[in-house]
């Protein structure tokens, strides 16, 4: 018979708690007090555990248990299915029995605009208990932010393999570059093409961004460069008001307008973007246990993404 069938089969949750308890406390004797066992039924479950899993997770001495190699495996499995399993009896708990859960979300400014509002109501039609902090920055304070632990979830762009260091990443789609203008923008009746465009006063995001970098690359393809009439800024409110009170021209990442152009406030010019586009996908800790309100949210982004 398989020997990983059989571990799954006769594994149960008094080895697991058994074997984290010793390895927190370093001794037998001190697990078996904080389980309230007596030592001979403790080392009796040890004993089985080790048994199935066909190794030593634990070198016993006069100075204690230390855990071998691949017992400090085990632990961080172990660990990880004892708090999944506590998380989803808090998810049984009656609401308001306990503090309300609060999950913290940092999402490229792009992805709160175009992803995050069906998202959200989505969400909380499951989950109405639970609170979202939404907190919306550039990329690289977004992936900081989530090394450091201030988000759970992040909505962002892949990084540079040094920089995504204990992070995993998902993609969930392409971004493309569009250029828009307000529906009576002169261009629109016009034979567009970037050099033209480029005649006009320019929204642009900042140096440094994927978006900039994107509009660059347009831009070199065709021996164009930036007219001195250009805004550069970050903020999507104040480049949606200069675009759709003004004539200028917004270099701006399809996610930011896609309700704008569905609700014709707004209209792209048929310029072709450079490349594929800039991957958007779903960033979280590798180390980090997600509480289940977490999962809920991290499922309803991919559903809203798959269509």
């Amino acid at each position: 018979m398989d020997k990983n069938y059989v571990f799954n089969q006769r594994i149960r949750l008094r080895h697991l708690h058994t074997f984290v308890a010793v390895a927190q406390q370093g001794t037998l004797g001190r697990a078996a007090e904080t389980l309230s066992l007596s030592q001979p039924a403790l080392s009796k479950t040890l004993n089985e555990l080790e048994e199935l899993a066909g190794t030593r997770l634990f070198e016993r001495g006069r100075l204690g248990a230390q855990l071998t190699t691949m017992g400090e495996q085990f632990l961080t499995h172990a660990v990880k299915v004892l708090d999944a399993l506590n998380h989803a009896g808090q998810s049984f708990s009656a609401p308001g029995t306990d503090s309300p859960v609060v999950i913290r979300l940092g999402a490229l400014t792009t992805a709160a605009m175009g992803m995050l509002p069906q998202i959200l109501d989505r969400f909380h039609q499951q989950q109405p208990q639970t609170t979202v902090q939404v907190a919306t920055l550039h990329n690289n304070v977004l992936i900081a932010g989530l090394k450091a632990g201030e988000f759970d979830i992040g909505i962002g762009r892949m990084a540079d393999a040094e920089m995504m260091t204990g992070l995993t990443y998902e993609l969930l789609f392409l971004e493309s570059l569009r250029l828009v203008v307000r529906p009576q923008h002169p261009l629109l009746n016009d034979n567009v093409t970037l050099s033209k465009a480029l005649q006009w006063p320019v929204v642009i995001s900042p140096e440094g961004t994927a978006p900039r970098r994107i509009a660059q690359a347009m831009m070199a393809e065709q021996g164009c460069s930036l007219p001195t009439r250009c805004v550069e800024t970050s903020s999507t409110s104040l480049a949606r008001q200069l675009t759709q009170r003004y004539d200028y021209v917004w270099f701006v990442p399809s996610g930011a307008i896609k309700e704008d152009l569905l609700h014709h406030s707004l209209a792209a010019l048929p310029v072709a973007s450079h490349g594929p586009g800039e991957p958007v996908g779903i960033i979280t800790r590798s180390d980090s246990q997600l509480c289940l309100s977490a999962e809920v949210l991290l499922a309803t982004i991919r559903k809203c993404h798959s269509g």
